[in-house]
């Protein structure tokens, strides 16, 4: 009888590599940045003006007149000198106010999928914040000294570099807020990978009657005679 031919099992084919995706860049590298120079910017030159160039004595500098001059003004209010009062718990007030904006823009940027637009804003808002909070707790009000006036028409309100950036996060803030983030989709679980079959053996071919033995049987009758 002819051998038969063990099957030999099929080599599984391997599975296609996953490409890792990239992290994507931390949301707050910008508002951190924003913030961080605002905040530096601010305290500079305030250092500058009231310590170095002694503005709170000397009250007025002429730069270019009449449309960028340095007036000094202790504001205890907010902007423009809104809510002004000599009263000691008003600045802490205006304090726990300012924290208060602060936290909230932190929270709404974590919530949300901020655009890069919106980062910066948020980083312009938090940084001038604190600029002014650090004021408050320094000098007991903020430093204002800046003021932009036109030919024949004096402007009577002073501001710094922090009023500027609240100014221009919360208008940044109001035009373009943050995209809610999408709910999150469920990862599919990894489909079980298929079991080779193993191939069953052919039957053995049974051997063949040699040509002699083949050639009786066809010439024999049932009695056995030859025909």
């Amino acid at each position: 009888m002819a051998e038969t031919a063990t099957p030999q099992p099929r080599k599984k084919s391997a599975a296609p590599r996953r490409r890792s995706k990239k992290p994507a860049p931390p949301v707050w590298r910008p508002v951190i940045l924003t913030a961080g120079v605002i905040f530096l910017l601010d305290q500079v030159l305030k250092y500058l003006v009231v310590h170095m160039m002694r503005l709170d004595r000397v009250r007025e500098i002429d730069l270019f007149d009449p449309w960028l001059n340095l007036r000094m003004a202790w504001n205890q209010g907010m902007n423009f000198g809104l809510f002004a009062s000599d009263v000691d718990i008003m600045r802490w007030v205006l304090i726990a106010i300012a924290l208060a904006v602060c936290l909230w823009v932190v929270i709404w940027i974590r919530q949300a999928k901020p655009s890069r637009f919106a980062q910066i804003a948020a980083g312009l808002l938090i940084g001038g914040a604190l600029g002014n909070v650090v004021d408050r707790l320094t000098y007991g009000a903020v430093a204002d000294f800046l003021n932009m006036s036109l030919p024949g028409w004096r402007n009577p309100y002073s501001f710094n570099v922090a009023d500027i950036a609240i100014f221009l996060g919360a208008l940044g803030l109001v035009l373009q807020p943050p995209e809610s983030k999408k709910g999150t989709k469920k990862r599919k679980a990894p489909a079980k990978p298929r079991q080779a079959r193993s191939r069953q053996p052919e039957p053995a071919a049974q051997p063949e009657a040699s040509g002699d033995a083949a050639f009786d049987d066809k010439t024999r009758d049932e009695d056995g005679n030859t025909r």
